[in-house]
């Protein structure tokens, strides 16, 4: 009986042991594990997302999690500042209005009723840029703008010769005058100079760099005689001169045998074509440059109507006149009514240039 009950007590003993060591290991493992964190204020088993498995833990805290929250922010504006870049790209070279030679051609008949509206706005901002090319003796112009009136003593006809004419002229001048981009335009289109200068900032002037917009759906079909009674089919894009165009310093000087002094006038007759037709076979057909698109450039051969108000001052040329047998102007309610102001080139200079002081003040557009 006695054995028993000494059998009972060790038992017990044992068993009262066993439990109390086993708390005492679970309470220090518990305390073990507060005082790491405690000590070095890291939580345990916390790792940066990319790091290696067995890795070291890394530190954690208000600091680092502020951290985290600036890494992830950069990580999601990346994508998007990437596009900005992409929607506004960096200037290709650093250029002026001075490095450009923007070339008007017109006739004397329209030196009042065209050139005149011509020269109160969008000339009177760039006078050292722009040369009119006319076919008359004008002393009034003369007076305005100086060596910048020439006279190329071409017909005033309308003509596919005379209008070829005048484009020798403008090329020879450009050359001439040493200027990094050669643009023309007509004498019904308004130009926005510095939105010309900034996109022209986007290509090298030493490439070989063909700018505007075609008139056309689809390239024209030309036939370029080649002597003896033989001919050749071309077909070329070529950018109509009614929106302008612009040719790159580099390409313009490889047009030299095709287009310098009176070789302009033999190429256009190979083809039988207008001047801005004869540039476009020139650089595509026998350079083989292609034509670089742009909307930017606008005709009265296009509905101006679609030209949003809003997006007018991104606009390089404007312009005016018939289509579809309707007047074709920008729609814009500006400074002047359409009776004072029916090609809308006077309230288009106001918006740009509020500052103009024929501009009536404090005009809602």
């Amino acid at each position: 009986m006695v054995n028993n009950n000494v059998k009972k007590i060790v038992v017990s003993v044992v068993s009262t042991a066993c439990l109390c060591l086993l708390l005492l290991l679970v309470a220090v493992q518990h305390h073990g594990v507060q005082v790491d964190e405690g000590a070095n204020g890291e939580d345990a088993g916390m790792r940066a997302p990319d790091a290696e498995p067995g890795s070291a833990p890394v530190k954690r805290g208000f600091s680092a999690y502020l951290t985290k929250l600036t890494r992830g922010r950069r990580d999601v504006e990346k994508p998007l500042r990437s596009s900005a870049a992409a929607a506004d790209p960096q200037p290709a070279e650093d250029i002026s209005a001075d490095d450009i030679f923007i070339a008007v051609k017109t006739t004397k008949k329209f030196h009042q009723s065209r050139l005149n509206l011509l020269l109160d706005t969008w000339i009177s901002r760039s006078m050292q840029q722009t040369y009119v090319f006319t076919d008359g003796e004008d002393e009034e112009l003369k007076k305005k703008i100086g060596s910048h009136a020439v006279n190329t003593n071409c017909s005033a006809a309308h003509s596919r010769q005379a209008l070829s004419c005048k484009m020798a002229v403008e090329y020879d001048k450009f050359i001439e005058s040493g200027k990094k981009w050669f643009c023309h335009v007509d004498d019904d289109n308004y130009v926005n100079v510095p939105t010309l200068v900034k996109f022209l900032s986007q290509y090298p002037h030493t490439q070989d760099m063909y700018l505007g917009k075609p008139s056309l759906d689809r390239p024209i079909e030309a036939t370029e005689r080649l002597g003896d009674n033989k001919m050749k089919p071309v077909n070329f894009w070529f950018a109509t001169g009614g929106a302008g165009f612009c040719v790159s310093r580099g390409l313009a000087l490889k047009m030299s045998p095709w287009a310098s002094g009176g070789h302009f006038m033999n190429t256009a007759e190979k083809i039988r074509l207008p001047d801005d037709c004869t540039i476009g076979y020139i650089i595509e057909s026998v350079l083989g440059v292609p034509l670089t698109r742009s909307n930017l450039f606008h005709s009265h051969l296009e509905n101006l109507q679609l030209v949003s108000r809003s997006e007018m001052h991104k606009q390089i040329t404007l312009s005016y006149g018939m289509f579809e047998n309707k007047s074709n102007i920008i729609n814009l309610k500006g400074a002047f009514p359409v009776e004072e102001d029916p090609s809308r080139f006077k309230s288009v200079h106001c918006v740009l240039y509020p500052d103009t002081p024929w501009c009536p003040p404090q005009v809602a557009f």
